[in-house]
């Protein structure tokens, strides 16, 4: 049975703000448009988000958030470059939220505290590529990150 409305949680929230995340709303795309829609991780996950309605294009695209999500882009500290880089953090990605067992997050949002000199977008190419090569680890039984949906624009 599908879950027509999946029950939203963010523990990540329960963090102090300003130490490990900063709460971001998305930029919105220009003219968005569905790449492709993953079927497949559409059945897994047992929702009826309907990727028909514009309304489900424009919360994908950054325009209008779907449920209860608190977009916010995390802060994480490590080494980079084979160097000590001290605090790093989403550049371009939102921590959503958790529903289902999964958490959820949109790439390619817009431009974060922490994307240092990017806008905060992905290349289609190189959403496309990562898309098809998290689907493909999947199909090996290797566990993996998946994409949901990717989404194109005018800008």
């Amino acid at each position: 049975m599908a879950n027509p409305s999946p029950e939203w949680r963010t523990p990540y929230t329960s963090l102090s703000e300003d130490i490990f995340y900063a709460r971001v709303s998305p930029q919105p795309l220009l003219n968005p448009r569905w790449v492709d829609v993953n079927q497949a991780l559409v059945s897994e996950l047992d929702s009826l988000i309907d990727f028909d309605q514009q309304d489900t294009l424009r919360a994908f695209s950054g325009g209008h958030p779907l449920h209860d999500w608190q977009p916010l882009a995390q802060v994480y500290s490590g080494h980079q470059f084979g160097q000590w880089a001290g605090q790093l953090g989403d550049g371009r990605g939102l921590y959503l939220g958790v529903s289902g067992g999964y958490e959820w997050h949109l790439k390619g949002a817009g431009h974060t505290p922490y994307s240092r000199f990017g806008d905060g977008r992905s290349v289609l190419r190189s959403a496309i590529r990562e898309y098809l090569g998290s689907e493909y680890i999947h199909a090996l039984g290797i566990p993996t990150t998946r994409a949901l949906a990717v989404v194109s624009s005018d800008t």
